[in-house]
């Protein structure tokens, strides 16, 4: 669904390869510094390759998924991370009447997808260390930005130095919001307050990441960065 309103408005990023190009320019700082870029799938996942590759960064990935609101699953009320962190909104849970089982039935079928996800995109590969590290969160937009503040959530958990929270675009309540959590949310373009918003808007090509070019992508990763330690031995 296409929000904005002017006819003159022009997209931001040509895809999500381009926006995350754009977004390294503005993370340059952190390219000497010990930093991990942390991909909520699927999206997130083609951004946050080509601010690894620009920072020569390790890549991995946060599973976070929106929990939907019953007969409304284009909005959420929560999401749950592959570590099992749930957050909730609960002002809107509230306003909404949705009751305990109604909640962790919807939150039981995020559960599961977010378990099949983590399986599939993880495989036997050990965790990155995030101990005294940046992590660098990263995902192709923040619209409500739940999904991004469960992920900070579970991230914080892993003891990184710090968390900077890295997104092409985002909403201005999302950007609050999640600045409350993290210690920095960096954006290149944020929209105007109380203006309808759709993080598909600012792009030029918005195509499904698909299971494969996530598995893909991070398979290719690990292969260049062996291939690179392998060289520098």
């Amino acid at each position: 669904m296409n929000l904005m309103r002017s006819a003159d408005w022009k997209p931001s990023f040509e895809d999500r390869a381009d926006a995350g190009r754009q977004l390294a320019v503005k993370l340059s700082a952190y390219a000497r510094l010990p930093v991990v870029v942390m991909a909520i799938p699927n999206g997130g996942v083609p951004v946050a390759a080509e601010i690894a590759r620009a920072l020569n960064a390790d890549l991995d990935v946060v599973v976070s998924r929106r929990i939907p609101m019953p007969l409304h699953p284009e909005s959420g009320f929560g999401a749950i991370t592959d570590d099992g962190t749930m957050l909730l909104l609960d002002d809107l849970v509230r306003t909404t009447g949705l009751d305990k089982q109604q909640i962790e039935s919807e939150a039981e079928r995020v559960r599961a997808e977010v378990k099949r996800r983590s399986l599939l995109y993880k495989g036997n590969r050990l965790p990155v260390s995030l101990h005294r590290q940046t992590a660098i969160i990263v995902d192709d937009g923040l619209a409500s930005g739940i999904t991004m503040l469960a992920a900070v959530s579970s991230v914080r958990q892993r003891y990184p130095w710090e968390i900077v929270v890295a997104v092409p675009c985002a909403s201005a309540s999302a950007k609050e919001q999640v600045e409350k959590v993290a210690e920095k949310v960096i954006a290149c373009v944020v929209g105007e307050p109380d203006a309808p918003f759709a993080v598909a808007d600012h792009y030029v090509l918005w195509p499904d990441v698909k299971d494969a070019e996530v598995i893909s992508t991070l398979d290719e990763w690990q292969k260049q960065r062996f291939r690179r330690a392998h060289h520098l031995a």
